[in-house]
């Protein structure tokens, strides 16, 4: 029984004296040393929780932790001495506590970063302070400046104070210092949160040692990194992009995984307050996988994958931490709720070497990661990665997905999420629940608009019906007239970014679409499907009709938008009163508009790094696009000049996502896997189709009503004009101060605006013509100038998606 006593009180003593210094202590070490706890924590391999605890009194190092912790205290104490405490005057008076009172514990980031604030009085000496404790101003430990007098904090006149805050002004901290290097593109702080700084930094000995307390405390903000690269220097050291970032402790793939579970600065912040984050992320360059241990090639067989996954699970598992059941180009660190070695704690992980390889399922994983990840040169970089990995994350919010679709459904989840939670205040539990405007799950398809692979579409078909087919135009074409036929160009011009420009404001059905009969067309503000008849509606003879995909006249009644009927009701006399029966949304709703602005902030930035603006004159942007692929070895243009590709065929990849044909599943699985999710919509993709239509045909409209100048040739938003010139600028028209035409053709980078796309010799489009074959085919073969181009360059400088359908999967 003895033996049980002396244990339980060994056990106790082991818990009370750790020959450490007392919690307060402790703190001012780190802060006078400028670390911060995730620094330490990286350093002892713990959690940061564990020395956040272990400096506010409420955790207790453990016996196998607490050598090396005293061991980093004491090198701090001999570096950082507590400063003497001035004597204090022999006034009886004086209150005994004030001399005795511990050093406070100062209100602290989530990061372990001092919180900062408005200076104000500090509640023992008086003097002005950034920092609170407990909400209370007050200096750090040991560090109160005395006043002149000691006045007890509740008898203090007002006079004197305004006295102190006119003659003391706020110290250094109050104001972020500068950091030595420009840091790469963050994403947003997280509120009042503090930065971090490279410890052991230059000091200088005459400062008081209050002065170096205070400014290794008072760090940059601090901000939570979507990713970070880790490399090797050459001096053998761990490397990272993030001036400040924490490295591992030590070099083997233990001390990486120990790092990757202490809490990193790694997150990708929510977009929507109702939304959700996204896991922060490592790269791994060549020289960091040949440190750790790992294969420089992904291994081909299962065996070797299958050794090699072993391997990561091992190493992870010292710290309580797993890995992804399926390695590859990228896969998931993390830790359970629950388990040894810290909190629970997720980070994806990106091997840059590995991208585009392994098998079909590891390379659709990182489809979108290997252009960003691939440099000028051509090699696949992790630096490169990283940095425009951050870019892209800061520009639309998330991070990039498995393909340009998928990315755009998850941008629109995350700055318009479907689900919100709730709390119940009565019994404190959570539930879910729908946000208004949300769009439900559930296969939700009406006949006219359930997809090519629907079987209602199918049924409708084989009965003779119609169906919707609100689309681009597609290889529209018509006879030159007497006057075109002599000139001697075809110059042709290309919407930029077309679904952008009307996707902002555009009302869409987000509710299930109901059969109504005899309906009310209360101007168009329902979204819908309309029964329509448009044979008898006279267009203008020069431009393709404004309903029909293929441009020619409609042979019959068939199932518009709601956008197309109501320019045809505006622009050519439509009455709706004859429309018999439609298909109407529930809930009409501006669904895209925070999506929109996302993708086009984005676009524009990275068009404004390769020097394309709004604002630039006709000459101006004809200059500038035309040598804006000229990014040399400039690697912020090669970076912009890539982030505006994905983020082109993003928006374009998201429209056509509403009617995914998922053609690797069959067509049961599609039924039940695609069909029922609330991303499947066809009828918001034909909504969208149709106000990007009808925009370019009001602008062609607008364009030939002001200069009786039509294009002969038009094929998804590329237009053929016969010219003059080997330039747009004779056609596009121009008020009298030589601006362009609000609502006509105008060349410029915005959504919406044209740019010049080629100019071909009008015999050679007549030519193709005569084959009957479509001209916009020649658009690749010369330059703007109406040089040819050599077969091979041209298909390896052309850009498919200037052509190819913009809604497209």
């Amino acid at each position: 029984m003895s033996d049980e006593l002396f244990d339980s009180v060994d056990a106790l003593l082991s818990g009370v004296r750790t020959g450490l210094p007392v919690p307060a202590e402790r703190q001012r070490l780190r802060l006078a040393a400028g670390l911060t706890v995730t620094q330490i924590a990286v350093a002892l391999r713990v959690d940061s929780a564990l020395v956040r605890g272990w400096e506010d009194g409420t955790a207790v190092p453990g016996p196998d932790i607490t050598p090396a912790y005293a061991r980093l205290l004491d090198g701090l104490a001999a570096r950082f001495p507590a400063p003497e405490q001035p004597a204090a005057a022999p006034a009886p008076q004086a209150a005994p506590q004030a001399s005795v009172a511990p050093a406070p514990v100062l209100d602290q980031n989530p990061d372990g970063s001092l919180a900062m604030f408005e200076a104000q009085l500090c509640v023992q000496c008086g003097q002005p302070s950034v920092y609170r404790a407990q909400g209370r101003p007050m200096h750090l430990g040991g560090f109160c400046r005395p006043a002149a007098a000691p006045v007890p904090e509740a008898a203090a006149p007002a006079a004197p104070t305004v006295q102190a805050e006119q003659s003391a002004p706020a110290p250094a901290p109050a104001a972020a210092p500068v950091p030595a290097a420009a840091p790469p593109r963050p994403v947003s702080p997280a509120p009042g949160a503090g930065g971090e700084q490279r410890p052991g930094g230059s000091r200088t000995p005459a400062r008081t040692a209050a002065a170096r307390a205070a400014a290794s405390a008072a760090p940059a903000a601090a901000k939570w990194w979507p990713m970070v690269a880790l490399d090797v220097a050459e001096d053998g050291t761990w490397a990272l992009d993030i001036p400040g970032f924490p490295a591992p402790a030590g070099m083997k793939l233990g001390d990486w995984f120990a790092w990757l579970g202490t809490g990193l600065p790694l997150r990708i912040e929510r977009a929507h307050p109702s939304g959700r984050g996204g896991d922060g992320t490592v790269c791994l360059t060549t020289g960091a996988l040949k440190q750790l241990g790992l294969p420089a090639v992904l291994p081909g067989t299962e065996k070797a994958l299958a050794s090699l996954q072993a391997k990561l699970a091992k190493a992870a598992a010292t710290v309580g931490m797993e890995v992804s059941e399926h390695v590859g180009p990228t896969f998931h660190a993390f830790r359970r709720a629950g388990s040894a070695g810290g909190q629970k704690t997720s980070v994806r992980v990106v091997v840059a070497p590995w991208l585009g390889q392994g098998d079909a399922r590891q390379q659709a994983t990182s489809a979108l990661a290997l252009p960003l990840a691939t440099a000028s040169e051509g090699a696949v970089d992790g630096a490169t990665f990283a940095r425009r990995f951050r870019a892209f994350t800061t520009d639309l919010g998330v991070a990039p997905g498995a393909t340009t679709a998928t990315t755009g459904m998850a941008l629109l989840e995350a700055v318009r999420p479907r689900v919100e939670w709730v709390k119940d205040p009565a019994t404190g539990e959570w539930s879910s629940h729908l946000r208004e405007g949300a769009l439900p799950s559930g296969d939700l398809c009406v006949p006219p608009a359930a997809g090519a692979r629907h079987p209602l579409t199918r049924r409708l078909l084989a009965a003779g019906e119609a169906v919707c087919e609100e689309e681009d135009y597609k290889w529209w074409a018509r006879e030159l007239t007497a006057e075109e036929s002599v000139r001697p160009w075809a110059v042709a011009v290309d919407v930029c970014a077309s679904y952008l420009s009307v996707t902002d404001s555009l009302r869409l059905p987000a509710g299930p679409l109901e059969l109504v009969t005899n309906p009310d067309w209360n101007g168009g503000k329902t979204a819908g499907l309309w029964w329509c008849d448009f044979t008898t509606t006279a267009v203008d003879e020069l431009l393709p009709h404004p309903a029909t995909f293929h441009g020619r006249q409609p042979t019959g009644p068939g199932w518009y938008a709601t956008p197309t009927v109501a320019y045809m009701a505006t622009a050519y006399g439509f009455d709706p009163a004859t429309i018999t029966q439609a298909y109407l949304s529930t809930h009409t709703v501006p669904l895209l508009k925070e999506w929109t602005g996302h993708v086009r902030a984005g676009y524009k930035r990275a068009y404004a790094d390769l020097g394309l603006t709004d604002g630039q004159s006709p000459t101006e942007f004809l200059a500038a696009y035309a040598v804006h692929k000229d990014t040399g070895t400039d690697p912020a243009r090669n970076d912009a000049l890539v982030l505006a590709g994905l983020y082109k065929n993003i928006y374009k990849g998201g429209i056509g996502k509403w009617s995914a044909s998922a053609r690797h599943l069959d067509d049961q699985a599609w039924l039940e896997k695609v069909a029922t999710s609330w991303s499947y919509r066809p009828e918001i993709r034909f909504h969208i189709i149709a106000a990007a239509r009808i925009a370019a045909h009001r602008r062609l409209r607008k364009t030939l009503q002001l200069t009786g100048r039509a294009p002969f040739a038009v094929n998804v938003d590329s237009y053929l004009y016969a010219a003059d010139q080997p330039s747009p600028l004779e056609f596009l028209p121009v008020k009298d101060d030589g601006t362009p035409v609000p609502g006509a053709l105008r060349l410029g980078i915005a959504p919406g605006s044209h740019k010049h796309e080629a100019s071909i010799p009008l015999e050679a489009a007549l030519e193709v013509m005569g084959r009957r074959e479509h001209p916009s085919r020649l658009v690749h073969d010369y330059t703007t100038d109406g040089t040819a181009i050599d077969q091979d360059q041209a298909a390896a400088e052309g850009d498919g998606a200037e052509t190819d359908e913009e809604g497209g999967n």
